[in-house]
C-alpha cells in the first residue's frame, strides 16, 4: 500500500500522466521529424553536431576557427585559406540540407496522405540516409582539410579555447 501511494504522490508531484508523450506539440510542424531549429541550421549548413567525430578529436572545423582566429594566431595566409574552407563548405552543405528537408518532407508527406508502401518507405528512408550521410561527410572533410593547415599549437589551443582539455591527444595533421 505505501509503495501505490508513493507511485502515486510522485504522479501527481510531477503532472504526468500515462497517455502524455514526449512527441506533444511535434505534430504542428511543418517536417514532423525535424525541428524548426534543425531546419534552420539545414537550411544554412551548419553543422548541428555531425562532424563530432573529427571535432572532440583535434580536427577543428572551419567555422570555430574563423571565429577564434587571433586567439589562435592565425597568418593572414592561414585565415584566407580556412575562409575558402568554410565558403565552400556552405556551398556544399546547403544544398544537401535543402535536399535533406524536402526528403524527409516527402517521407512525411506519404505518412500524411496513406500513400505510403513498404516499397515508397524503403525508397525514401534510403534517399534520407544517403543525404544525411553526404551532408556528415561534408562538414567532416572540412574539419580534415582545416586541421591539415594549422600547426599542432593552434590546433592544442583550440581545443583549450573550445573546453576540450583532458580530451583526445592532439596529433600533428599531415600539411
Amino acid at each position: 500500500m505505501k509503495r501505490i501511494l508513493t507511485i502515486a504522490a510522485l504522479l501527481l508531484a510531477t503532472g504526468n500522466s500515462f497517455a502524455e508523450s514526449p512527441y506533444q506539440g511535434m505534430q504542428s510542424r511543418t517536417v514532423k521529424a525535424l525541428s524548426e531549429q534543425q531546419v534552420a541550421d539545414l537550411n544554412l549548413g551548419r553543422g548541428m553536431g555531425m562532424a563530432l567525430a573529427a571535432e572532440l578529436n583535434g580536427y577543428p572545423g572551419p567555422s570555430h576557427v574563423l571565429e577564434l582566429a587571433d586567439k589562435l594566431e592565425l597568418k593572414p595566409d592561414q585565415i584566407s585559406a580556412v575562409r575558402t574552407l568554410f565558403e565552400s563548405m556552405k556551398r556544399e552543405s546547403i544544398p544537401l540540407g535543402v535536399k535533406l528537408i524536402e526528403r524527409e518532407g516527402e517521407l512525411e508527406r506519404q505518412f500524411a496522405s496513406r500513400a505510403v508502401t513498404p516499397e515508397s518507405l524503403q525508397t525514401l528512408t534510403a534517399a534520407v540516409a544517403r543525404t544525411q550521410g553526404d551532408l556528415r561527410e561534408t562538414h567532416l572533410k572540412y574539419h580534415l582539410s582545416t586541421a591539415a593547415l594549422l600547426d599542432s599549437g593552434q590546433i592544442q589551443r583550440y581545443a583549450s579555447l573550445r573546453g576540450y582539455e583532458g580530451g583526445a591527444p592532439v596529433h600533428q595533421h599531415h600539411k
